[in-house]
């Protein structure tokens, strides 16, 4: 996975800058309380939602199983359509493969659909690197490549604007990129969606390369589909001439026949609408000069880490997510810290169990993003393909504090125990002897209630960082096992 991120403090540090900026927690509040709101609702239309749910759940662990063999069927069904496929491994060769495809047209511009892949890759750089000039067209993209920023949501890249921030980076920064914003511009949502579309219009009609991402490929047909709200994604899909699909290799489905589950999951969970008003699909190349759509069409698989992800038998469960973003609209951690915070383009409770597995957890904000959540299993209830989040979360905690096994660059590899956890280890092993010795455990209790009064409010040592934000909770009068034998006799309460 690119480095982009990687290189930020670790996820408490910036959560804590983050949770001091008071504008910013007002907009993440407003805006993920307003999509959850909606979501419920267009969710409660459908009884047979949680039937979807498992639907969506088993095409994907099935397609996962099997992806080896989906994936060659894609490949023979795009090229049997006039495609071109390309494998990159890695970042660095996905980049690669695209700049030289860029290159090969003579052009220096391209225009993009919003892209998740294209971000994780850092494709834009290495664009800008090679002389290629990459244009955002998605509104939200478009703010956050000109204010210079980076994406804080899935859906909604810059959630964490306001209207008034939005009307001064395009009056400030729209002339340096193209057709300047209107003068006189205002913070009104129908005048600076007409001066995006003002300023992107030139660019979709004199672009000849097109840059994609997609929601699903269907390896029956070879069949690519993008789904989104605002009609540029259909413009730069059947304008350039050539266009580059940059994917990665778990958006994979097998047939054309599963899209009907994931057409009625995907936008009730990501913008509570009961269909997308967009939905592109594109199959190959077109036959015809006069036809709409690309003469030239290349597909770029990437893996970066999906196949290490893939080989954990809990943690795989990360690659059923059709990035609906709906986790991150209830995350009580991610409305406060936002999505800058996890130091990752997959922010919020996915991004802290996918994150780790595609890029390791070797650095410091990777590390810490297990741990960037309170369980409260909000996240695994609404998720529309049921991946159980919690459950990855505390698996990828115990990797952390306990190293094991694990699978990097498809080598199996032991990891050690990350430094900083000396203490929480000593303390489970601690707990492990106690519950296997009652008699140790029934003596521990009845000493703990009997000088309860003299228990400081905070622990010391390294148990300080963790009532640091935490009241300890209070222990009890006397232990359940003495109140149970006092009151009950130690026997069952009859029926």
């Amino acid at each position: 996975m690119s480095g982009t991120f990687v290189g930020m403090p670790a996820f408490p540090e910036a959560a804590r800058e983050a949770v001091g900026n008071p504008t910013l927690r007002g907009n993440l509040r407003h805006a993920t309380h307003t999509i959850r709101a909606k979501r419920a609702v267009a969710v409660s239309e459908l009884d047979d939602w949680a039937a979807l749910r498992e639907a969506g759940k088993q095409i994907k662990d099935h397609t996962l199983r099997h992806l080896d063999r989906y994936l060659v069927q894609l490949e023979e069904s795009v090229t049997a359509a006039g495609g071109v496929v390309h494998w990159a491994a890695d970042a660095d060769e996905a980049n690669r493969i695209v700049v030289g495809l860029v290159r090969a047209t003579g052009e220096s511009e391209v225009v993009k659909v919003k892209s998740m892949a294209t971000q994780e890759i850092g494709l834009n750089e290495a664009l800008e690197a090679a002389g290629i000039h990459a244009y955002e067209t998605d509104l939200a993209e478009l703010i956050v490549q000109l204010g210079k920023d980076r994406p804080s949501h899935i859906l909604v890249p810059a959630i964490h604007r306001n209207r008034g921030e939005i009307r001064e980076i395009f009056a400030r920064e729209m002339s340096e990129w193209g057709r300047p914003a209107p003068e006189n511009l205002t913070d009104t949502p129908a005048e600076l969606a007409e001066a995006a579309r003002l300023h992107l219009r030139e660019k979709f009609l004199r672009a000849k390369v097109g840059i994609s991402g997609a929601n699903f490929m269907v390896a029956e047909t070879g069949t690519l589909m993008v789904v989104e709200s605002e009609g540029n994604g259909r413009m730069c899909l059947t304008l350039p001439e050539t266009l580059i699909s940059v994917v990665g290799i778990e958006k994979t489905v097998p047939t054309w026949r599963d899209l009907e589950v994931f057409l009625q999951t995907l936008p009730r969970s990501s913008t509570a609408e009961r269909m997308n008003p967009y939905t592109s699909m594109w199959t190959g190349t077109t036959d015809s000069g006069t036809a709409d759509g690309p003469r030239t069409f290349h597909l770029v698989l990437v893996d970066n880490g999906r196949t290490d992800t893939l080989a954990d038998e809990v943690g795989r469960q990360a690659l059923r997510c059709i990035r609906c973003s709906a986790c991150l609209n209830v995350c009580p951690v991610y409305e406060r810290a936002g999505g800058h915070a996890y130091g990752s383009v997959y922010p919020g409770p996915i991004g802290a169990i996918l994150s780790p597995q595609l890029r390791g957890t070797g650095s410091e904000i990777d590390a810490s993003l297990p741990y960037a959540s309170s369980l409260c299993g909000a996240c695994y209830e609404v998720c529309p393909v049921a991946i159980d989040i919690p459950e990855v979360l505390v698996h990828l905690r115990e990797r952390i504090a306990e190293g094991g096994q694990v699978t990097r660059q498809g080598n199996k590899t032991v990891l050690k125990p990350a430094k900083g956890h000396a203490a929480e280890r000593a303390a489970m092993r601690a707990a492990r002897w106690a519950f296997g010795h009652p008699g140790a455990l029934r003596t521990g209790q009845r000493l703990a209630s009997r000088t309860r009064r003299f228990h400081p409010r905070t622990l010391p040592g390294p148990g300080r960082a963790w009532s640091a934000t935490r009241d300890l909770p209070a222990v009890p009068a006397e232990p359940f096992r003495d109140w149970w034998q006092r009151t009950r006799g130690g026997k069952d309460v009859p029926k």
